[in-house]
């Protein structure tokens, strides 16, 4: 099985993008966004992929994650039986150090959140932090993708 392990934060500023080497658009659907297992659709420029992902750890660190590459019109199809909502993001990618930090900006709903997504190879190791980070969110099952159809971030208080 295969597990990633993952810490969250939200960005403070715009410098990410000026650190990118490299940004695309997603977007994606749930088939089922339960909070013990979800199934994902995403469609990411010329690619698409199903994604199963399983209940996180108590901390919110590590959770099942199992991915397949799909057809882009299988995708598209699958999109059409998607639950409500769908996230639509731009993706950046910053390496930092040693360290792939995922920058998502979303769109539509999510419009104005901007997190950041930094896969760790233990539970215990301690990635190099950009200035551009700020509060860390892992956990918070506010901003899991699954939970932002439900409840969109312009809906927070």
């Amino acid at each position: 099985m295969a597990y990633e392990i993952e810490r969250k934060f939200l960005v403070l500023s715009e410098i990410y993008k000026k650190e990118a080497y490299a940004s695309f658009i997603i977007e994606q659907g749930y088939l089922n966004s339960h909070p013990a297992r979800s199934v994902r659709v995403r469609i990411k420029e010329n690619e698409a992929f199903i994604t199963v992902k399983g209940k996180s750890s108590e901390d919110g660190l590590s959770r099942f994650e199992w991915e397949k590459p799909i057809a882009i019109t299988d995708a598209k199809e699958l999109l059409k039986l998607c639950e409500p909502g769908k996230i639509q993001k731009r993706r950046y990618l910053v390496q930092v150090a040693d360290f792939l930090y995922e920058v998502d900006e979303f769109f539509g709903d999510n419009n104005g959140l901007v997190v950041a997504e930094v896969e760790l190879s233990s539970e215990k190791e301690q990635p190099v932090y950009p200035d551009w980070l700020g509060k860390e969110v892992t956990g918070d099952t506010r901003f899991y993708n699954a939970s932002l159809i439900k409840k969109p971030y312009r809906n927070w208080e």
